[in-house]
C-alpha cells in the first residue's frame, strides 16, 4: 500500500484468502474494488473480467433465480415468447402482413373492453359517396376503436376519392366520431381520345364513364380542356342564345376555342377578344340568321370579315344558281 493507504497494484486472483473491511474472507475480487480500478474491465492477462471470472457470473444467476418474481411476470414473458414466436413465424412464412393486421385487431379488441368502442358516429356531407364508402375508406368497421383510430390517415384516405374536396375527421372520447365531408359537384362531360368522363368545375375527373343523370351536362373537348372548362362555359352565359344552341366546346392546341351548335354549325373563335367575335355572332343572327342557314362554318377569327362555309348542297345548289343566272345572261346578249 502507498501513504494514503491506497492499493499500489491491480487487484489478482491468490490462493490466499483475503478479508474486506468486516473482516469476511472473501475468494474473488470485490465488484466494487474492481470498478474503482483503472484496469476494472480486464485482468492481468487483458481479458475481460467477464470472462476471467466466469463462475462470478454463474453465482450471480443463481442469486437473481433465488429472487422473488414481481406479479404477472410470469404472464409478461408467456405474451413476450408468444408475440416473439408469432413474430419469428411471420417473418419466416411471410405472413407479415397477416400478423399486423392481428395485431392491429387485438389492439382494438383490448381498447373497445376497457370502454373505446366506437359507439356513435355522425356523419354530414355526404350525397355522391355513400355512407359506407365513407365508413369503409376511413378504416371505420364494426371493431374498431376509438383509441387507435389515425384520424389525419382516415382523412388523407378520404380526400383520395375524387368526388370529395376536403374532410374532417374528429375523434370525441371516450366513443364518439363525427366525420364531414364537401363533396365536389359534377359540372361537365370532357371527351380526349374519344373517351368521356365526369369532372368538376376545378378538372378531377369524378366518374370515368357517363351515367345518364349526367348527360345534360355541357360537353368539352380536347386535351386541357378541363382545366379551363369552368372559366370559358361561364364566360359563355353571359350569352344565351349561344348557350342554348351549345353542343360542345372544343379546344384546339391548348390555345383557343371552337363552337360546334346543335345544328353542326362550327364556329371557330381567335384566341384573342372573344368577346368581340361572340358579339359578332349574335349581330349575325339577328340580323341575317347566319347560324340557322345551310352552312357547315363560321370562321371569326379575323376582326374584319366574317367567312363561312356551305354545306355540300348549298353549295351544289349555289353552283346551279350560277350556271343558270350565266345562262340568262348570255341569252340575253343574243
Amino acid at each position: 500500500m502507498d501513504g494514503g493507504g491506497r492499493l499500489d497494484q491491480s487487484l489478482r486472483r491468490s490462493g490466499q484468502s483475503t478479508a474486506d473491511a468486516t473482516g469476511a474472507p472473501f475468494d474473488e475480487p470485490s465488484l466494487t474494488r474492481v470498478h474503482d480500478h483503472p484496469q476494472a474491465h480486464h485482468d492481468a492477462k487483458g481479458r475481460p473480467w467477464i470472462l476471467a471470472y466466469p463462475h462470478l457470473i454463474i453465482r450471480m444467476a443463481e442469486r437473481l433465480a433465488r429472487l422473488p418474481l414481481p406479479q404477472g411476470f410470469g404472464l409478461a414473458a408467456s405474451l413476450l415468447l408468444l408475440v416473439a414466436t408469432l413474430g419469428y413465424g411471420a417473418v419466416a412464412g411471410q405472413h407479415v402482413p397477416a400478423l399486423i393486421d392481428w395485431l392491429k385487431q387485438a389492439r382494438d379488441v383490448a381498447a373497445n373492453s376497457l370502454g373505446f368502442r366506437i359507439a356513435a358516429i355522425s356523419l354530414t356531407g355526404e350525397k355522391e359517396v355513400t355512407r359506407e364508402e365513407i365508413l369503409a375508406t376511413a378504416g371505420v368497421t364494426g371493431n374498431a376503436s376509438l383509441l387507435f383510430l389515425d384520424a389525419e390517415a382516415a382523412r388523407a384516405r378520404l380526400m383520395a376519392n375524387p368526388w370529395i374536396a376536403d374532410a374532417a375527421v374528429l375523434k370525441l372520447y371516450p366513443d364518439r366520431l363525427q366525420i364531414t365531408v364537401t363533396e365536389r359537384r359534377a359540372f361537365a362531360l370532357w371527351q380526349k381520345d374519344g373517351h368521356v368522363s365526369v369532372i368538376a368545375g376545378d378538372g378531377t375527373v369524378l366518374e370515368p364513364f357517363v351515367e345518364d343523370r349526367y348527360l345534360g351536362l355541357p360537353l368539352v373537348v380536347g386535351r386541357g380542356a378541363e382545366k379551363r372548362a369552368k372559366d370559358f362555359l361561364t364566360f359563355l352565359d353571359r350569352y344565351p342564345d349561344i348557350r342554348a344552341v351549345l353542343r360542345a366546346s372544343v379546344l384546339v392546341a391548348d390555345r383557343r376555342w371552337n363552337l360546334r351548335l346543335s345544328n353542326g354549325i362550327d364556329v371557330r373563335l381567335p384566341e384573342t377578344d372573344v368577346p368581340g367575335a361572340l358579339n359578332r355572332l349574335v349581330a349575325l343572327d339577328r340580323d341575317k340568321k347566319l347560324p340557322t342557314r345551310d352552312i357547315t362554318m363560321i370562321d371569326l377569327r379575323l376582326p374584319d370579315r366574317v367567312t363561312v362555309r356551305l354545306s355540300d348542297a348549298a353549295a351544289a345548289a349555289r353552283d346551279e344558281l350560277l350556271k343558270a343566272n350565266s345562262k340568262k345572261r348570255k341569252g340575253g346578249d343574243a
